[in-house]
């Protein structure tokens, strides 16, 4: 694989065990495998640069079931005690970088605020796909307006696919892995998240507000690790 730092974006392997190996509940990378759980860091050299990508807090958008694509909603209070909460659990990482979109970046200052890193650079590329027409509606809007899309996988014109967004993200993962010795955090979206898995080969399952993923960047390309959750529903009062 080419340097990190020219945005080449490549996928070591395909599929792979769902429950993962013994290397990787240890934290060594395995090509396009994962665990998803919610352990604790693991403990490997120092050799690889490992990225840890974070879901953003809960925004005024998820509170109310709205498709947000890169809208810019703000975070709800509740997402505003996740950040905070998450940042007390998730140990060190020498940078955090974040999507400029203000419930990522506003939840990664809160989190370097509390690491003592910064300050949190942003970058457009890792920032959520395009919705399209969808965006700012509830799953109900766009069933009325879109009957069955939701259910077959359909999707509108103008909504970001998978290759324009693995090219950006790729790109924007890239400029990060460039400047990392060790392990950085990046807070960004659901959806990236979602499509650097399922480029893996991995099933779909829902990602929470504050969890995220371990990647790391090989020389045949992109690892993935296990999911972490920091925060469970039981961290954060309930303030609905």
């Amino acid at each position: 694989m080419s340097d990190g730092g020219s945005g080449d974006f490549h996928l070591a392997g395909s599929g792979g065990d769902a429950h993962g190996s013994e290397e990787t509940k240890n934290g060594h990378a395995v090509e396009c495998t994962g665990v998803s759980s919610a352990l604790p860091r693991p403990i490997r050299s120092a050799s690889v640069p490992r990225l840890l990508l974070i879901r953003h807090g809960e925004s005024e958008w998820n509170a109310v079931g709205r498709w947000q694509g890169q809208a810019d909603p703000p975070l709800s209070e509740r997402g505003l005690q996740q950040a905070e909460a998450a940042a007390r659990m998730l140990g060190t990482f020498e940078s955090v970088t974040a999507s400029p979109l203000r419930r990522a970046a506003d939840t990664a200052v809160i989190i370097a605020a509390e690491l003592g890193v910064g300050p949190v650079p942003t970058d457009p590329d890792l920032m959520e796909r395009d919705a399209g027409p969808w965006q700012g509606l509830t799953r109900d809007e766009i069933e009325a307006g879109w009957p069955g899309h939701l259910d077959s996988g359909t999707r509108p014109e103008g909504y970001e696919d998978d290759v324009a967004l693995m090219g950006r993200v790729g790109a924007g993962l890239g400029r990060v892995v460039a400047r990392t010795e060790s392990e950085a955090l990046v807070v960004t979206h659901g959806g990236v998240i979602y499509a650097l898995e399922k480029a893996c080969g991995e099933p779909w399952t829902r990602i929470a507000n504050l969890a995220g993923r371990w990647i790391e960047w090989l020389d045949g390309g992109l690892a993935l690790g296990p999911r972490i959750e920091p925060i469970t529903d039981g961290t954060v009062p309930d303030l609905l």
